[in-house]
């Protein structure tokens, strides 16, 4: 008898600065229940084709990141975070219990890329299917860096 991986079903919506969700790009990602929140954060950041070379955090407050009670942050796993636990030891199943739950997933606190992340419930996973994987896809992301041309940021010579 074969019983399938249990796996964690979520919605992402790339939200913009103001909060709209309304024709946004969205995700949804089928994930092991025994992931970290840094393996969902990783998933949700490459499936929106950015690199994830910047900091991130999960907060439950989506409009206001900075007024959550609860949040876990990448700084705490390098010793830097004080507010919030860190996301590597921190599994979904741990915070993501109810389905419909949301939480902001925000990426890169100086451009402040913020995705809405909502837990659908626990799906099965199909014999021989590797998570995590992209179930559904719809819209294009936007540029991480917008139309930055090569050698923009370089010192300038005086």
């Amino acid at each position: 008898m074969t019983t399938n991986e249990q796996a964690r079903l979520f919605k992402v919506i790339l939200s913009d600065w103001k909060g709209t969700v309304r024709g946004r790009p969205t995700r949804e990602i089928a994930i092991s229940a025994k992931a970290s929140l840094y393996d969902l954060a990783a998933v949700t950041i490459e499936s929106f084709d950015f690199d994830l070379d910047h900091s991130f955090g999960f907060y439950d407050n989506i409009k206001d990141w900075t007024s959550s009670e609860e949040g876990y942050e990448s700084f705490a796993d390098v010793g830097a975070g004080e507010r919030f636990p860190g996301v590597r030891k921190v599994k979904i199943s741990k915070v993501f219990h109810t389905p419909k739950q949301k939480m902001l997933l925000l990426f890169d606190y100086g451009d402040e890329w913020k995705m809405i992340v909502q837990y659908l419930g626990e799906t099965e996973v199909k014999p021989g299917q590797k998570l995590p994987i992209i179930t559904e896809s719809t819209g294009d992301a936007p540029d991480q860096y917008g139309d930055i041309e090569d050698g923009e940021y370089e010192d300038e010579e005086v």
